[in-house]
Protein backbone atom coordinates (compact mmCIF):
# COMPACT_ATOMS: atom_id res chain seq x y z
CA UNK A 1 0.00 0.00 0.00
CA UNK A 2 0.88 3.81 -0.97
CA UNK A 3 2.61 5.07 2.24
CA UNK A 4 0.38 8.19 1.77
CA UNK A 5 -2.07 6.10 1.52
CA UNK A 6 -1.48 4.41 4.77
CA UNK A 7 -0.70 7.71 6.94
CA UNK A 8 -4.29 9.24 5.51
CA UNK A 9 -5.99 6.10 6.92
CA UNK A 10 -4.01 5.88 9.88
CA UNK A 11 -4.76 9.42 10.77
CA UNK A 12 -8.57 9.01 9.65
CA UNK A 13 -8.78 6.21 12.39
CA UNK A 14 -6.96 8.59 14.56
CA UNK A 15 -9.48 11.33 14.24
CA UNK A 16 -12.55 9.20 14.63
CA UNK A 17 -11.23 7.23 17.74
CA UNK A 18 -10.81 10.79 19.18
CA UNK A 19 -14.35 12.24 18.60
CA UNK A 20 -15.69 9.00 19.65
CA UNK A 21 -13.77 9.15 22.65
CA UNK A 22 -14.49 13.20 23.15
CA UNK A 23 -18.04 11.88 22.83
CA UNK A 24 -17.93 9.29 25.21
CA UNK A 25 -16.63 12.21 27.99
CA UNK A 26 -19.32 14.28 27.00
CA UNK A 27 -21.90 11.38 27.88
CA UNK A 28 -20.33 10.50 31.21
CA UNK A 29 -19.95 14.39 31.95
CA UNK A 30 -23.67 15.00 31.43
CA UNK A 31 -24.26 11.38 33.46
CA UNK A 32 -22.53 12.51 36.47
CA UNK A 33 -24.44 15.98 36.08
CA UNK A 34 -27.39 14.55 38.00
CA UNK A 35 -27.93 15.39 41.06
CA UNK A 36 -31.47 13.14 42.73
CA UNK A 37 -32.55 14.84 45.88
CA UNK A 38 -35.76 13.52 47.66
CA UNK A 39 -36.94 11.05 44.93
CA UNK A 40 -36.62 13.43 42.47
CA UNK A 41 -33.89 14.12 39.45
CA UNK A 42 -32.32 17.28 38.69
CA UNK A 43 -30.02 18.00 35.53
CA UNK A 44 -27.59 20.47 37.23
CA UNK A 45 -27.07 23.63 34.79
CA UNK A 46 -25.89 27.01 35.18
CA UNK A 47 -29.44 28.30 35.39
CA UNK A 48 -30.41 25.97 37.76
CA UNK A 49 -27.24 26.63 39.87
CA UNK A 50 -28.14 30.37 39.91
CA UNK A 51 -31.61 30.20 40.36
CA UNK A 52 -31.34 28.60 43.40
CA UNK A 53 -28.34 31.23 44.33
CA UNK A 54 -31.02 34.04 43.91
CA UNK A 55 -33.80 32.26 46.08
CA UNK A 56 -31.15 31.38 48.80
CA UNK A 57 -29.63 34.99 48.53
CA UNK A 58 -33.55 36.12 48.98
CA UNK A 59 -33.19 34.14 52.61
CA UNK A 60 -36.28 32.12 50.72
CA UNK A 61 -35.78 28.42 52.82
CA UNK A 62 -38.24 26.09 50.89
CA UNK A 63 -39.81 26.09 47.30
CA UNK A 64 -41.88 23.82 45.00
CA UNK A 65 -39.57 22.79 41.99
CA UNK A 66 -40.29 20.32 39.13
CA UNK A 67 -37.71 17.48 38.37
CA UNK A 68 -36.60 16.43 35.04
CA UNK A 69 -39.58 14.46 34.89
CA UNK A 70 -41.89 16.90 35.76
CA UNK A 71 -42.62 15.68 38.89
CA UNK A 72 -43.02 19.06 41.80
CA UNK A 73 -41.29 18.40 44.83
CA UNK A 74 -41.46 20.44 47.35
CA UNK A 75 -37.50 21.42 48.81
CA UNK A 76 -37.78 22.32 52.64
CA UNK A 77 -34.54 23.22 52.95
CA UNK A 78 -33.07 25.53 50.08
CA UNK A 79 -29.41 25.55 51.46
CA UNK A 80 -29.26 22.30 51.86
CA UNK A 81 -30.12 21.55 48.33
CA UNK A 82 -28.29 24.31 46.82
CA UNK A 83 -25.33 22.86 48.22
CA UNK A 84 -25.45 19.30 47.31
CA UNK A 85 -26.59 21.09 43.48
CA UNK A 86 -23.10 22.79 43.46
CA UNK A 87 -21.40 20.17 44.58
CA UNK A 88 -22.26 17.69 41.37
CA UNK A 89 -21.24 20.83 39.46
CA UNK A 90 -18.14 21.07 40.40
CA UNK A 91 -17.35 17.16 41.11
CA UNK A 92 -18.53 16.60 37.62
CA UNK A 93 -16.75 19.68 35.80
CA UNK A 94 -13.18 18.87 37.58
CA UNK A 95 -13.43 15.40 36.90
CA UNK A 96 -14.96 16.34 32.85
CA UNK A 97 -11.76 18.84 32.87
CA UNK A 98 -9.25 16.02 34.30
CA UNK A 99 -10.12 13.13 31.75
CA UNK A 100 -10.53 15.90 28.95
CA UNK A 101 -7.11 17.21 29.45
CA UNK A 102 -5.30 13.88 30.29
CA UNK A 103 -7.00 12.72 26.48
CA UNK A 104 -5.31 15.90 24.28
CA UNK A 105 -2.36 14.37 24.89
CA UNK A 106 -2.72 11.10 23.30
CA UNK A 107 -1.28 11.06 19.65
CA UNK A 108 -2.09 7.57 18.70
CA UNK A 109 -5.20 5.54 18.44
CA UNK A 110 -3.90 3.01 21.01
CA UNK A 111 -2.94 5.81 23.62
CA UNK A 112 -6.76 6.83 23.74
CA UNK A 113 -8.39 3.61 23.82
CA UNK A 114 -5.96 2.37 26.40
CA UNK A 115 -4.08 0.04 24.93
CA UNK A 116 -0.28 1.38 25.05
CA UNK A 117 0.03 2.77 28.81
CA UNK A 118 2.59 5.26 27.92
Amino acid sequence: MDERLEKAIEFSNYVVTLNNQKRLLQEEYEEQLLYYFGGCQFTVTKELITFVNVLVEKDIDEIVLTDDNNTPIKIENLEDFYEGVLDTYFTASNNYYTKYDALKTKRSVDKLVGLDSD
